[in-house]
């Protein structure tokens, strides 16, 4: 579910119970309105605007911690890549054909990292290292070090180019939606509900009209943030991937 389809169903579905109530203030005999009746529905709505506070801040939480946790793992792609460059660079100019590949896969990562995680449900992301990479990584293998120092820069290399591996499929592990759609679809009904009971008790009237129609776009704006911020790839708050695309120096 994208955060534009959240916004949507969830705005329809709270302007529609506020309709509900106001029907339903209509049909209902006045009597029905007073006492009792009017307390227990009160309480109730009550009841509801506080779990439905609780669950609105644990979304919140998750989706920017869903957010956070790639964020840091693009940033620690994009680091072990310059990180893994220099040490190419320090290696010596045996090494140059190794950074020439680095500067080609990370491109390709960035853009299948973005491709695979747009890809919705539907389609798995493939887990499966590209060709280009496994050149990368041969040709890492195949450096021939001739002196302690260099033997140590290789480790230390291989060392840094598993850490990319492992952080790459960190991004994909961690793509599942962060906003269960059962868990937001009873979220939405818990506000049908609370809006249905605020208009049943007040007077229609322009002013309680336009009020529903403001507390509603806001209540459903926030839910639009909350999805928006479970998808990091995709959407108006997505990461940037320039810094992935701009990390790496040319090769002299």
């Amino acid at each position: 579910m994208s955060s534009t389809e959240a916004f949507l169903a969830s705005f329809a579905a709270i302007l529609i119970g506020a309709a509900a109530g106001m029907g339903l203030r209509r049909a209902l005999p006045a009597e029905w309105l007073e006492g009792g009746a009017k307390e227990a529905i009160r309480l109730g709505a009550g009841l509801l605007s506080t779990l439905a506070a609780l669950v609105i801040g644990l979304m919140i939480a998750s989706a920017k911690n869903t957010f956070d946790n790639q964020n840091s793992n693009i940033r620690q792609l994009g680091t072990n890549a310059a990180l893994a460059d220099q040490m190419l660079t320090k290696y010596g100019p045996e090494a140059k054909a190794a950074r020439t590949l680095l500067r080609e896969i990370i491109p390709s990562a960035t853009a299948r990292i973005w491709r695979e995680n747009n890809a919705g449900k539907g389609r798995e992301p493939s887990f499966v290292v590209s060709e280009m990479a496994e050149r990368f990584f041969r040709a890492v293998e195949g450096l021939n070090p001739a002196n302690a120092e260099q033997t140590s820069l290789k480790s230390r290399i291989i060392q840094i180019t598993t850490d990319m591996g492992r952080t790459r499929l960190l991004v994909f592990t961690q793509a599942d939606d962060a906003i269960p759609l059962p868990f937001f679809i009873v979220l939405v009904f818990w506000l049908v509900v609370i809006f249905a009971s605020f208009s049943l008790f007040a007077e229609p009237g322009l002013l309680v009209m336009i009020s529903t129609l403001v507390f509603a776009l806001s209540v459903s704006s926030a839910l639009f943030l909350i999805v928006d911020l479970s998808h990091p790839f995709q959407g108006l708050m997505q990461i940037s991937n320039h810094h992935l695309q701009m990390v790496l120096p040319k090769v002299e």
